[in-house]
């Protein structure tokens, strides 16, 4: 008997070896992969496990031109999930705590990666491309990190808006000549926060006045109200997104911007699952979007984390990140805020 159970040992042995690597290393032994072979090793590890799962509220053209760079380039199919960012929260969330484990990287706005940190949901990924970025764009924590920013510009239709009567500060949208003219975006309360934080509480006053004097018109979705301004429905749009301007602008629209300093950014980022079921190929995208990806957002218009990157932008004006901590402590109160001064009142 003895005997007949040693012989088991070559197989039990066999076995042992062929157990996953992803199985002998922790997702956040993974994670923290530093040295010279990082990218090796993960590259081999995201090639074993063949597939790699995304959450994202980008568009499909944006997470699709991303995408298709990184299955390119490591040969790892990408799927993806795409939905907005509360109901990303809301999923993941509903996943964690029913032990169900399918996602790998999370892809969407600033406030809900902090509250998936808070409900510690991610992973800390000890990328090298760190170094590359805005400072602001990294968290004291580390478990998401910005990977491009949205800032918010003020955007008009060149037939309707001479670019000498545009207004130099907040208070010349009192003039009667802005009167049935402006539009904003209906769920911006957290560039109002930021806008508030440079005015000081004085600001509440100022913009219940202008919507009361001139009225405001608001529309649901920023690439709406981009198009509504090229239309000329909305002359004067007060937030848009800078790279959906630039972007038109560039195409020949009849369309341009401009800000009152200093513009207001949102942060969207990149975060790792802590329990990714792929975690080789969640930590290489990872550091992809850090990287290589940050060129090709870039190239579609928007402003990247990248230190190098950013500073060569002259399309993008001086900008303030708004704190994501901020927004998700204190979110119901700048809705309410929001919506007294412009929602309320519209019309």
């Amino acid at each position: 008997m003895k005997l007949k159970y040693f012989s088991l040992f070559p197989f039990l042995f066999s076995l042992l070896l062929a157990v996953p690597a992803a199985a002998q290393k922790s997702v956040a032994e993974i994670a923290g992969l530093q040295g010279a072979d990082r990218t090796q090793l993960l590259a081999e590890g995201a090639k074993k496990e063949g597939t790699l799962t995304i959450y994202t509220s980008a568009t499909t053209g944006d997470m699709g031109a991303l995408t298709s760079a990184f299955e390119k380039k490591y040969g790892i199919k990408v799927n993806v999930w795409r939905a907005g960012s509360e109901a990303i929260l809301q999923r993941a969330v509903a996943e964690a705590r029913g032990r169900r484990h399918e996602v790998d990287i999370f892809e969407t706005n600033g406030p809900e990666l902090e509250a998936l940190h808070r409900e510690q949901i991610l992973q800390e990924v000890k990328s090298p491309h760190l170094a590359e970025l805005i400072p602001q764009a990294i968290p004291a924590h580390r478990e998401w990190i910005a990977t491009r920013l949205n800032i918010f510009v003020s955007a008009y239709n060149t037939n309707l808006v001479k670019k000498e009567d545009l207004p130099k500060t907040w208070r010349d949208l009192l003039d009667p000549k802005w009167k049935g003219r402006l539009g904003i975006e209906a769920y911006d309360h957290d560039w109002y926060q930021g806008v508030i934080a440079e005015l000081g509480e004085s600001g509440h006053k100022l913009f219940r006045d202008i919507v009361a004097a001139n009225g405001i018109s608001v529309r649901k979705g920023h690439t709406l109200l981009s198009n509504l301004v090229v239309s000329g429905e909305v002359p004067l749009a007060l937030t848009v997104y800078h790279y959906r301007a630039e972007a038109l602008k560039t195409k020949g629209a009849p369309i341009d911007w401009f800000v009152f300093p200093p513009a207001i950014a949102r942060p969207n980022g990149v975060a790792m699952a802590r329990r990714a079921p792929h975690p080789h190929a969640a930590a290489l995208f990872f550091d992809f979007m850090l990287s290589d990806a940050q060129e090709i957002l870039l190239m579609r218009n928007f402003t990247p984390s990248s230190a190098k990157l950013v500073a060569a932008l002259k399309s993008a004006p001086p900008f303030k990140i708004v704190d994501p901590r901020i927004i998700l402590d204190e979110g119901d109160k700048w809705t309410r805020l929001y919506e007294e001064a412009f929602i309320k009142q519209a019309r």
